[in-house]
């Protein structure tokens, strides 16, 4: 089984090529999400989230993502601290979830720091997907509501695209003006 790991900054695109790829009939884990369900399902994650950043952590609705981003996002100390958390818990979901995907030949994992945090060295394969910044932060600001700022920060806690390229495998440019599926295809081939 190849692991091929999908990542490109906040507001890249990434997830438009992991829907593509879903579509094309590839299992896509989506590290995000899952770390979601684990932040809220995982009795001993949510006891550590707590204790490092406090019962405002939580509320009625389960993991406050506003308050906790409020903290960490300009904190690299405490981002890095639920980093520690939340990665290696995701890291082992992962792994079940590859078990269970063992008749394809072909796995992918959307991830949003997977450069950042070591993981892209678990992949056989790096896929990154990229856009031009202001294009980013415009997708941001209207799917989740934040104001420039906001967007603007956590794309600051991220490495720069230019990084990013140094260690991929592959670069897909998601902007708008190139055509996403044939670069997703001259991928395909080349795995």
């Amino acid at each position: 089984m190849i692991r091929v790991g999908l990542t490109g900054g906040i507001g890249s695109g990434k997830t438009t090529v992991a829907r593509l790829l879903r579509a094309l009939g590839f299992p896509v884990y989506e590290a995000d999400t899952e770390a979601k369900q684990l932040i809220n399902k995982d009795r001993d994650i949510r006891e550590q989230i707590i204790h490092l950043l406090g019962k405002e952590a939580y509320n009625e609705q389960g993991y406050n993502r506003k308050y906790v981003g409020s903290l960490v996002f300009n904190n690299e100390e405490l981002l890095q601290k639920l980093n520690e958390i939340v990665h290696p818990a995701v890291a082992n979901h992962f792994e079940q979830w590859c078990t269970e995907k063992d008749e394809f030949n072909v796995v992918f994992q959307e991830a949003a720091v997977l450069f950042e945090n070591g993981n892209y060295s678990r992949f056989d394969k790096t896929i990154l997907v990229v856009a031009p910044e202001i294009t980013r932060i415009g997708r941001v600001m209207q799917r989740d509501d934040m104001n420039k700022q906001e967007v603007v920060a956590r794309i600051n806690n991220q490495w720069q695209d230019d990084e990013k390229m140094k260690l991929a495998d592959f670069v897909i440019t998601c902007d708008g003006q190139h055509l996403v599926i044939p670069q997703v295809m001259n991928i395909l081939k080349q795995l």
